[in-house]
C-alpha cells in the first residue's frame, strides 16, 4: 500500500490531547501505523548523565497514530490524500484542492 503520509510532511493533529497542533513528521513506522511529529505528543523521559550528554528530565516526542493526523494543503487546511498517475509516475494529490503534494 502506498504511503499517504511521509517524513517531512506538514500535518495537523485531528484527535487526542494535542488536537489542533501542527508539526512536521520526523519519522514514520508503517508496520505499527504510527508517526513521530516534532512538538506533538511530548513526554518527559528521565535520562542518566553520560560523558557525552547531560542527564535529567528531557522532553521527547512520542509516536502518534497515523489515523489521528491529516496533511495540510497549500491553503493550510486539513485534507485527505489521493493518488493520480502523471507522466507515468504515481503522485499524491490533495483531495480539497487537487494540487500535487509531491514536488
Amino acid at each position: 500500500m502506498a504511503a499517504k503520509l511521509r517524513k517531512g510532511d506538514k500535518v495537523i493533529v485531528l484527535a487526542g490531547k494535542d488536537k489542533g497542533k501542527e508539526g512536521v513528521i520526523a519519522s514514520v513506522d508503517p508496520q505499527a501505523g504510527k508517526a513521530v511529529v516534532d512538538g506533538v505528543n511530548m513526554a518527559i523521559r528521565h535520562t542518566r548523565q553520560t560523558q557525552t550528554s547531560q542527564g535529567g528530565r528531557l522532553s521527547k516526542a512520542m509516536p502518534i497514530q497515523l489515523s489521528n493526523l491529516a496533511i495540510l494543503d497549500a491553503n493550510g487546511k486539513a485534507t485527505r490524500v489521493g493518488f493520480k498517475v502523471e507522466d507515468g509516475k504515481k503522485v499524491r494529490i490533495a483531495k480539497t484542492t487537487g494540487d500535487v503534494i509531491d514536488a
